[in-house]
This record gives C-alpha cells, structure tokens and sequence, in this order.
C-alpha cells in the first residue's frame, strides 16, 4: 500500500510564496507521475501540476509562470514552489502519485492511484 504524506500548507498574503512537499511511502512500488490538486468548497478537485517520471511537467493555466513543481518520481517525493501567490489559489491542495505496486509475497503488480490526507492554502490580507 503506498501512503503519501504532505506538509507545508499555512496561511500567507497575496504575492508571498510557499512551498508544499509530498513524500510516498510504502513498499514496492514506483512512481509514474506525482502531482498536486487543488480543491476548494463547491467544486471539483483540479489539477495544478504535474510532473512525469520522464522528467517532463504540466501546469494549470491559472499558475503558469508562478508555480514549480519539481522532485523525483524514482525518489516518490515531489516539491511545489508557489510564488506570486493570489487570493484565488486558497484551497486544499492534495498530493497524487499513480504507479506500479507489487505484492512480492502474491508475485502480483498492479496500478496504484494514491493520495494524501490534503494541507490547507490559505491567501488573504
């Protein structure tokens, strides 16, 4: 089972940065891509950045140029850089990571979609 856990969420005014972190852990497994949502009260959960085991991102529109994902899949710990922060990036935002797990006692591997536990972003002045 892999478990994933995030931390640096808080409260900050508008145009202050903030970095979340997201480690996985669990027993074999590897990491095809790590990503970060976001979520606010009324609407679905959307995606904000992702980064692919290749190396290669994708970003929101909303948080282009201002946000940076960054990290490792091999490593399953990934890192968001969030500058230039605005009222309307308030949210819970969720670590992703989807992969390959095994049951080396079963002999078996299949996909795995997991999330974290969510930490609050909070952007008021």
């Amino acid at each position: 089972q892999v478990q994933l856990v995030e931390s640096g969420g808080g409260s900050v005014r508008p145009g202050e940065s903030l970095s979340l972190s997201c480690a996985a852990s669990g027993s074999s497994f590897s990491s095809t891509s790590m990503a970060w949502y976001r979520q606010v009260p009324g609407k679905q959960r959307e995606l904000v950045a992702v980064i692919m085991n290749s190396g290669s991102t994708r970003y929101a529109d909303s948080v282009k140029g201002r946000f940076t994902i960054s990290g490792d899949t091999a490593k399953n710990a990934v890192v968001l850089r969030m500058n230039s922060l605005k009222f309307e990036d308030t949210g819970d935002y969720y670590c992703n990571a989807e992969g390959i797990a095994c049951e080396i006692a079963a002999g078996t591997c299949d996909h795995f979609d997991a999330w974290g536990q969510g930490t609050p972003v909070t952007v008021s002045s």
